[in-house]
């Protein structure tokens, strides 16, 4: 008969729990579970190998997870894999930390990044990118070591397009990741690296009021268009100053109507009751008379361009001209 499985360790279940899923092979030694068990595990299936010295404790594979955050935990779990691979040494850095730390917005097929800590030199493998390390402030997030946000984004943003880094400034101010004098110190700790001379006007497009990715790009298109919003997050009142909702951007009209840009992702709007709520939201707007909404998806503004220059018809439509006194 085959041998029965022992039920793993609570305690490693429920370190494995904080960290992704996934235990190294040193956290396993240190809970009774030797190499022979380990090996016992990958080889019934019940645990997977992600890389030297690291397991998965779910069996079934990332790309078919599910839930309402199972992007941000593939992100998450790459990086607890290359921290847990190289070590009590090693350090979150960069996008890396980004991703421990709660910001949204981030690459989809991140690269994990990690420094060890002392400036200990470390082989790049299985796609985890080892930087020199930096002096800094070392924070904990989720439990594994980060470097501070002012550093990491000084790391990150000179390697992305420019959406990709004022999404991820937004995100970082709206969640009070950083301040906005962090912010200045984050661009300040950036200068003289590696592509950061085409950022340096993107840090000033950051936005503590945008409160999603589709937003920001929304955003970002009306002002390439010429067309900054008046407003974020725009309240819309009736004629006897009901409140009615909220818009992502607004423009106010000069009839005192507002326009309204909402974008949709396929996140928390595509739920039947959010459907409902906004459907419910934008009707009110319209029939008090009070705004002009126009809807916005991902797939429209994937197109770079495109989702500008309707702004810009329907403004133009609607008799809006640009204020000096308009603001991002």
């Amino acid at each position: 008969m085959p041998r029965p499985f022992a039920p793993a360790p609570p305690r490693l279940v429920a370190l494995s729990l904080l960290q992704e899923g996934l235990v190294s092979a040193r956290q396993c030694e240190e809970h009774g579970v030797s190499s022979a068990r380990r090996a016992r595990l990958v080889a019934a299936g019940r645990w997977a190998r992600v890389t030297h010295a690291v397991f998965d404790t779910d069996p079934t594979p990332p790309a078919r997870r599910t839930g309402t955050d199972v992007l941000d935990h593939r992100r998450r779990r790459r990086v607890w894999a290359a921290l847990l691979a190289y070590g009590p040494e090693a350090v979150a850095v960069g996008a890396s930390a980004l991703a421990l730390l709660g910001v949204h917005g981030l690459p989809v097929d991140l690269t994990p990044e990690v420094a060890l800590h002392g400036g200990r030199f470390g082989r790049a493998r299985d796609g985890v990118v080892v930087r020199q390390y930096e002096a800094g402030r070392v924070l904990r997030a989720r439990g594994a070591p980060v470097i501070d946000p002012e550093l990491a984004l000084a790391q990150a943003v000179p390697t992305w397009a420019r959406r990709q880094a004022v999404t991820v400034l937004d995100s970082a101010l709206q969640q009070r990741i950083v301040t906005w004098g962090g912010l200045h110190r984050a661009h300040e700790l950036a200068r003289g690296r590696r592509g950061v001379a085409r950022t340096h006007d993107w840090w000033g497009l950051a936005r503590e009021d945008a409160e999603s990715p589709l937003e920001t790009w929304a955003r970002l298109e009306a002002v390439d268009a010429g067309c900054p919003p008046d407003r974020l997050q725009v309240g819309v009142e009736d004629r006897d100053g009901r409140f009615l909702g909220r818009g992502d951007l607004g423009w106010l009209l000069p009839d005192g109507r507002w326009f309204v840009v909402e974008a949709d992702g396929a996140g928390v709007h595509s739920a039947p009751q959010a459907l409902f709520h906004d459907r419910a939201r934008q009707n009110a707007m319209v029939t008090a008379g009070s705004a002009v909404v126009v809807r916005v998806t991902h797939g429209d503004l994937r197109v770079e361009g495109r989702v500008g220059a309707q702004i810009v018809r329907s403004l133009a439509a609607l008799g809006w001209r640009p204020r000096p006194t308009s603001t991002t």
